[in-house]
């Protein structure tokens, strides 16, 4: 986990220093710690922060920046993370239960007509005949831990084609990505920005796309802490409202392009001071190009997917039947699709 703290960006971007104060007066200077993974996908958050939203909701932003899901759960629930955004994990809703977590809000999701998320093979399994999601059965499939988003995802994919995989924890994407380029696991799904880039670069096959088998899947969700639901109601709002402002720059941008190909470089360079940060922005730039997903409008949430989630999760026995999805969600916040 590594930490970015921002020192004067308003200053970047002229129209947001002349945005007014949209909370309440009572915010300002309120300090917050965001969890983030270095993705595409997590781009409203840094919108927001870069191009002054959070400031102007008088909300002092720090990132904590984190390599899975349920280790950023883990950190809301502790109070070292104030708000996140990341996919719906056994861990998440088993601190939900607990009364130490709530989804306030969606935020990436698979859209009919919007290149999404793939299905990777590694080259190895590959060229033995794993070219197509038809072919899984007795494969491997990487997951970070049991009950993370990659497990969802191949365990309702393998299950769509009949097929028995066996899946592997490998705790990290970075540790995935290194056994798939391997062969020491076959089959992964992930973002596109990372798929593309890997296939791209001769590491891996792309086989399929998960939106073919999860259509308008709420990919991830925007939490926090129960406390800061129940209690911090105006923060909250606060927070919601800049996601919000970030995602719909975002949107424009890169997914719906409506913005024009300046705003579509300037958003890509936006970006890339936090995803691909390490290479050259010529080199980065396509692949945050291709991450490009949904982020939904005021962080609406997608009900029959959590649903699908949650009794994904008890089917799994990854979490007690009498949860039910009001243990999880708090719909006082976001727009119920």
């Amino acid at each position: 986990m590594t930490d970015f703290t921002r020192r004067g960006a308003l200053g970047l971007v002229g129209a947001a220093a002349a945005l007014p104060i949209l909370g309440s007066p009572v915010l300002a200077g309120t300090k917050l710690n965001v969890g983030a993974l270095r993705f595409t996908s997590h781009a409203a958050s840094f919108v927001a922060f870069e191009r002054g939203y959070f400031d102007a909701e008088g909300l002092d932003v720090e990132f904590k920046f984190f390599q899975a899901a349920q280790p950023m759960a883990v950190a809301i629930a502790s109070g070292d993370a104030d708000y996140a955004v990341t996919a719906i994990s056994g861990g998440l809703v088993s601190l939900a239960e607990k009364g130490a977590a709530k989804v306030i809000g969606g935020a990436l999701s698979e859209e009919p007509g919007i290149d999404g998320q793939k299905i990777l093979a590694s080259n190895a399994a590959y060229e033995a005949g794993l070219t197509s999601a038809k072919m899984l059965d007795g494969r491997s499939w990487a997951i970070s831990q049991a009950g993370s988003s990659f497990h969802y995802m191949g365990s309702k994919i393998s299950a769509a084609e009949g097929a028995t995989v066996s899946f592997k924890p490998l705790q990290k994407v970075g540790a995935i990505i290194g056994a798939l380029k391997s062969g020491q696991v076959d089959a992964w799904s992930i973002v596109p920005h990372i798929a593309k880039a890997l296939a791209g670069g001769g590491a891996v096959k792309i086989i399929g796309n998960v939106a073919d088998y999860l259509p308008n899947y709420q990919v991830t969700t925007v939490f926090t802490s129960a406390d800061n639901a129940a209690n911090k109601r105006g923060q909250t709002e606060a927070f919601l409202r800049a996601f919000s402002k970030g995602a719909d720059d975002f949107n424009a941008a890169l997914v719906d392009k409506t913005a024009g190909d300046e705003a579509a470089a300037e958003m890509v360079k936006l970006i890339h001071k936090y995803v691909y940060a390490d290479k050259p922005l010529e080199k980065a730039g396509k692949s945050i190009r291709n991450g490009a997903m949904r982020i939904n409008k005021n962080a609406s949430l997608n009900m029959a997917s959590v649903t699908d989630q949650i009794d994904w999760f008890k089917s799994e026995k990854l979490i007690k039947d009498s949860i039910t999805v009001d243990t999880l969600v708090d719909p006082s916040y976001s727009e119920m699709m």
